[in-house]
């Protein structure tokens, strides 16, 4: 879905024409951002800690199925954000924000190629710490090596995905893996310890 979102919009862009020297400063932006975007997501909506309000549970599926995730980091469909959830809500709001939020429709559109690339980088980027592959390069190596620790390590660090602790070094959680002890709780989030 996120490359089909990719390919409709890098033909619409190149449609639209409209190229300005304010579209360069889009890519730029971004990728300063998305790695607090990342931490943020991750942090709030995926580490969300389940909530009563009266006889309902406040519980969304993305917390849910990052939960699951985190108790078997191996299973495949659980590594990517979920259908149903990008379906929905995630690339109908994106693409909302897109045509929506930007001053010229030409810029959303750079906008929207450019988040759609670094979802698919963040998928694969994902897929990857969490299958056999082993990195081949030191940047690599060390995005690996930070979300390895997320979920074998201690939950509550190495939020970071797609970069190797940029957000995390910023926010302060990217600690010396020595200095710190392994959760008891790193496989069953938000379990009593």
């Amino acid at each position: 879905m996120i490359a089909a979102v990719l390919t409709a919009a890098v033909i619409a862009r190149a449609a639209v024409g409209d190229w300005q020297l304010s579209d360069a400063a889009v890519p730029v932006a971004m990728l300063a951002v998305f790695p607090f975007f990342e931490w943020t997501v991750h942090v709030v909506v995926l580490h969300w800690r389940p909530k009563r309000l009266g006889p309902l549970t406040i519980d969304p599926l993305l917390a849910r199925e990052h939960r699951a995730h985190h108790r078997d980091p191996r299973n495949v469909p659980l590594i990517f954000i979920p259908t149903r959830s990008l379906a929905t809500w995630v690339l109908p709001l994106t693409v909302a924000v897109a045509l929506l939020a930007f001053p010229r429709l030409a810029m959303g559109l750079t906008f929207l190629v450019c988040l759609a690339a670094l979802g698919l980088l963040y998928e694969w980027t994902h897929y990857l710490i969490h299958s056999d592959y082993k990195p081949k390069t030191r940047i690599y190596r060390a995005i690996w090596r930070n979300h390895r620790n997320h979920h074998f390590k201690n939950e509550h660090y190495w939020f970071t995905v797609t970069s190797s602790g940029t957000a995390d070094r910023v926010l302060g959680t990217c600690p010396d893996p020595a200095a710190v002890p392994a959760s008891p709780t790193a496989k069953n989030l938000h379990a009593a310890a």
